[in-house]
């Protein structure tokens, strides 16, 4: 027996509307290219994407067209996201840090039909001219007065698409599985793999993330996107925030600690959302000044593990509130969010920065599992690891147009293999250990890179640290540590070596440690071990 309910689905357009209509004062404030900082309120966001809609149909885009974005996080990068979905067109979001051959391949594996682009790169795309066949149209996200001289082709203006265009709009009804978002994976090796996201995805994401309890995503409530639009949704911050009702600042391309500070203070932001490496030139400011931003009261930190030694540092030194997360692109992305329960409130503070150092718990409608090399189930007792699986309404059924890549992904099950060995706690408590290919193997031991480069990280002249495994004649694989040190600071691989000796088991010292200017990272900010490796693959440990 079915229940007697309505069917309506669940779509990207509603969640506007709703902002618009609850939350219509509610802001919208952008630090732009053009060097302004600009405000419109939820309301006004919700005309412009009206217009922005009109806009896309006078070009002759469809349902199912795919419309790509190369652009900072700011307001008319939000508007895309809705209108582009509100029609049933796919907005493809592009991270243009990636290498020339990447987006060649990403833009013409998605056979994008427009292409919206920032004023910062509009040189990249000049230089690739006539490589995207696909495209038809490249837009300028800009206003007529700082419109650039270009060699684009037929190059069109934002502001003069909306110009004149009604800000209502009939938004269609179609089947809430119908692909409303495109993003690509930043992998370390092989063609970057399409994770082609749904209206009800996109919902479900929002309405599960909103309903955590204590995440600082409420009406009263400012928050900072350092996380970018191009990737991932923003962590789904661009739908959450117009059910939730909090107001949205984008930083737009300057993430320096000085740019950041002076935006969260003058805006009155009480979250912000990035990954640790950005969040380091924010520390380095907050230092500098003595104090944090006015307003700030919590960060989520994610994208990679965040050392204990920065959650101490904003925790004990500045009274944030940091919530630990984890998720993948396969997953819309978030999967977990470390905010602790009410019965932690008083608890002691080292026994919460603990559990805040783990990667928090389970997002309603995320099911996870850790198994075995057979495939066996292990226990959520906090000490068993295994690899990890998770299932749920908003994580992948497969990579788009993409079998090869999506073969092996699942187990028999269903369940989508995330390639990440983690230990689950009784109280639900996820540990990253390490990613399966990074794990180091050791006299037939695991020893966790992760962990190591935490540990390492929290000595006070090492501003990032890099594990890799190189091989060992007796132990099959031993530690490189490879660190950058801090500017101006002398440190010697003793101190280092000293350091970990109270913080790791004897046997996961590293056998040497390497110093270099900078670490390899991907274009979202992950370590590259692959290029690691390559770097070092003539190197030969002294214990070798």
């Amino acid at each position: 027996m079915r229940g007697l309910m309505m069917n309506r689905p669940l779509l990207v357009s509603s969640l506007i509307e709703f902002g618009a209509e609850n939350h219509a004062d509610k802001l919208v404030v952008s630090r732009r290219v053009e060097g302004d900082v600009h405000h419109q309120t939820f309301a006004e966001t919700r005309d412009r994407v009206a217009q922005l809609a009109h806009a896309l149909k006078a070009l002759g885009i469809n349902e199912e067209d795919r419309v790509a974005t190369i652009a900072w996080n700011g307001h008319r990068h939000l508007e895309l996201y809705y209108a582009i979905s509100g029609i049933g067109a796919v907005c493809h979001t592009i991270n243009p840090r990636l290498f020339a051959e990447q987006l060649d391949y990403i833009v013409n594996h998605a056979a994008d039909r427009a292409l919206f682009i920032d004023l910062t790169f509009v040189p990249i795309v000049e230089k690739m001219q006539g490589r995207f066949p696909s495209v038809e149209h490249v837009v300028i996200m800009t206003d007529r007065a700082h419109m650039p001289d270009t060699t684009i082709e037929n190059a069109l203006c934002f502001e003069d698409l909306l110009d004149g265009q009604p800000t209502s709009y009939d938004w269609p009804d179609m089947d809430e599985n119908t692909a409303a978002g495109l993003c690509y994976t930043s992998g370390t090796t092989g063609n970057p793999k399409g994770v082609l996201y749904s209206h009800r995805s996109h919902v479900l994401h929002a309405l599960s993330v909103a309903s955590v309890d204590g995440f600082y995503l409420e009406s009263r409530d400012v928050v900072l996107p350092v996380v970018p639009l191009f990737h991932v949704n923003a962590w789904g911050l661009p739908y959450i925030c117009f059910v939730t009702g909090t107001s949205l600042v984008f930083p737009g391309p300057n993430l320096d600690g000085a740019s950041l500070f002076d935006l969260m203070d003058k805006e009155n932001v009480t979250a912000a959302w990035g990954v640790p490496t950005v969040w380091l030139g924010l520390i380095g400011e907050m230092q500098k000044q003595g104090r944090k931003p006015a307003h700030l009261k919590s960060m989520l930190i994610g994208g990679s593990a965040a050392p204990r030694a920065m959650i101490e540092t904003f925790e004990k030194q500045h009274g944030l509130d940091i919530v630990h997360g984890w998720g993948m692109t396969e997953m819309s992305p978030i999967g977990t969010i470390g905010v602790l329960p009410s019965r932690y409130d008083e608890t002691d503070m080292d026994e919460r920065i603990n559990l805040k150092a783990k990667q928090g718990r389970r997002l309603f409608q995320v099911d996870m599992k850790i198994v075995d090399e057979d495939g066996n189930r292990q226990p959520h007792d906090g000490k068993t690891s295994g690899e990890l699986y998770v299932r749920g309404p908003f994580i992948t059924a497969g990579y788009y147009n993409d079998e090869s890549a999506s073969a092996g992904c699942f187990d028999a099950e269903g369940w989508f293999k995330t390639g990440d060995v983690a230990t689950i706690d009784p109280e639900g408590f996820l540990l990253i250990v390490d990613r399966s290919k990074d794990l180091i193997k050791s006299g037939g031991e695991w020893i966790s890179s992760i962990d190591l480069e935490n540990a390492a990280i929290g000595h006070p002249d090492i501003v990032e640290a890099a594990a890799i495994g190189l091989p060992h004649p007796k132990w099959d694989e031993r530690p490189l540590l490879v660190v950058v040190p801090r500017e101006g600071a002398t440190v010697s691989k003793e101190s280092i070596l000293d350091h970990l000796a109270s913080r790791v088991a004897k046997w996961w010292l590293p056998d040497d440690i390497a110093f270099v200017e900078a670490i390899p990272h991907s274009a979202t900010g992950k370590i590259r071990k692959t290029e690691l490796r390559d770097m070092f693959k003539d190197y030969t440990l002294p214990s070798a």
